[in-house]
């Protein structure tokens, strides 16, 4: 389910924490469906439980998990994290344009590689 890379700079809990959030944004984690407890997934990953508990804390500040106190963490319904997670991309994604602008790219060469990966995104799908 979760690969951690110990050469990766990032903490544990960041890389729990994303690849948590790619398996609910992917659909492979539903909605409404319970969570691992913090203390059988640490131990499935090997790793402290204070680790999985901020990922935890992470993810259901960042809306995609609530807590029900006394039953644990459930994924939450797509409507609770989708906007966010789509402000956040849209962030991310301008950040990167205006970086490419300032390296000289130009707007034709971007919206040719737009246009590339989204060409190549519909194939993949096709193809499931």
């Amino acid at each position: 389910m979760i690969l951690l890379d110990y050469r990766d700079k990032r903490p544990l809990y960041e890389q729990v924490e994303e690849k948590l959030e790619h398996l609910i944004v992917c659909g492979v984690l539903k909605p409404n469906t319970k969570m691992p407890s913090v203390r059988s997934l640490a131990v499935e990953l090997s790793i402290n439980p204070n680790t999985i508990q901020r990922a935890y804390a992470a993810l259901e500040q960042a809306g995609f998990l609530y807590t029900i106190v006394g039953r644990g963490n459930f994924v939450s319904p797509e409507s609770n994290w989708q906007s966010s997670k789509h402000k956040a991309l849209k962030n991310d994604f301008t950040k990167i344009i205006e970086q490419a602008l300032e390296a000289g790219m130009t707007p034709a060469s971007l919206q040719q590689i737009l246009d590339q990966t989204i060409t190549k995104q519909k194939e993949g799908q096709s193809h499931d």
